[in-house]
């Protein structure tokens, strides 16, 4: 079958990666008998330089015409002096809502052969664990009224967190859904002693839990989740949290597992359309070094493959091809560790996953 993949490839080491990628999905194609046309758009401050705006109208259009989104990263410090409204970053949050893109899926599995690199004692992470973060996409503190005024100690900064019923719901019904499909447990993450959002959203996940009766359910407070994912991850299954709680945790279950390269992420909405990116920011202080990992990427054009495209023994064989690679001992500049081994570059580390394929 032939699929329309738009191309995001972003700034900083943004282009390495998408590219590592795209060749890796190249490979499936011969292998598989699948054709994937790629078309690249403009995002984040590339954007900005030639189009004067970090998520240009054709970058939108090409999205919603085509299968699936991979994106690699946006942003670095030649943008760091522009008003919010216009740094890289607000293409981000403005891409996900004009694809209505509400369900952030991040797996934060620790690889076998990474034991090593994860900074949690070896008894903690003997057995391993494989954790899904669950994170509402769209909705909370990043979309909210904002500003500045006068305040009681003069000019102060305002940022304000809003969510409906409908909207926990859908984020909550993702979460449930998927935990179905895994482990059957779930925990959803809030601050209901604090916040009114956060008494909403347990309210609101309670009444739907009365759906799941198979699923294993529990709140847990975001202060507590923070320290829990650290001081025993394998009790977790599946982790539902709301935008900004969900975009702090899943960075530190992507550090608990050896490193913030190896985690890739899929957006989804209510269509198969999705935005499929690594977790990691732009790095641009290594860009065109080839120090950059692209094992986050390629991973997350295996969730491309799985959840937007439903090639399921595809994907696996990405993520088998990603397993080999580890095992063999190859590792880039961020994953080494105690390993003994040298890094590779990004290129190689590349080839090393296509040889495997």
């Amino acid at each position: 079958m032939e699929y329309n993949i738009a191309i995001l490839r972003g700034d900083g080491i943004g282009p390495e990666i998408v590219d590592s990628a795209v060749r890796v999905l190249e490979k499936i194609a011969v292998k598989y008998g699948h054709s994937f046309k790629f078309k690249p758009y403009l995002i984040g401050g590339c954007a900005i330089d030639e189009c004067g705006e970090p998520l240009p109208e054709e970058t939108v259009n090409g999205c919603l015409e085509s299968d699936a989104v991979l994106l690699g990263a946006v942003g670095g410090p030649e943008w760091d002096g522009l008003s919010g409204d216009r740094r890289p970053e607000k293409a981000l949050l403005g891409i996900r809502s004009a694809l209505g893109l509400y369900t952030n899926l991040r797996p934060a599995r620790l690889f076998p052969a990474l034991r090593g690199a994860s900074p949690l004692r070896e008894d903690m992470i003997e057995n391993g664990f494989d954790i899904l973060i669950v994170r509402e996409l769209t909705g909370g503190i990043y979309f909210g009224d904002r500003g500045y005024r006068d305040g009681k100690f003069g000019e102060e900064a305002f940022d304000t967190e809003a969510y409906s019923v409908t909207e926990i719901e859908r984020i909550g019904r993702a979460a449930f859904e998927a935990a179905m499909k895994r482990g059957k447990r779930l925990c959803s993450v809030d601050k209901a002693n604090v916040l009114e959002t956060s008494r909403l959203w347990r309210r609101t996940m309670h009444t739907l839990a009365e759906k799941y009766p198979e699923v294993e359910y529990r709140d847990m407070f975001v202060d507590n989740a923070a320290m829990q994912l650290v001081r025993d991850p394998k009790q977790f299954d599946v982790i539902v949290t709301s935008n900004m709680f969900g975009d702090i945790l899943s960075d530190e279950a992507s550090q608990i597992t050896g490193s913030i390269g190896m985690l890739a992420s899929a957006s989804l909405g209510d269509g198969t359309r999705g935005m499929y990116e690594p977790i990691h920011g732009s790095a641009p202080d290594i860009a065109g070094t080839g120090k950059a990992n692209p094992i986050a990427t390629i991973l997350s054009a295996a969730m491309l493959l799985r959840y937007s495209l439903g090639l399921g023994n595809e994907a696996e064989c990405i993520e088998s091809a990603v397993d080999k690679v580890l095992e063999q001992g190859f590792r880039t500049a961020d994953i080494v560790g105690d390993s003994g081994s040298e890094p590779v570059s990004c290129e190689e580390m590349t080839e090393r996953i296509l040889s495997c394929i």
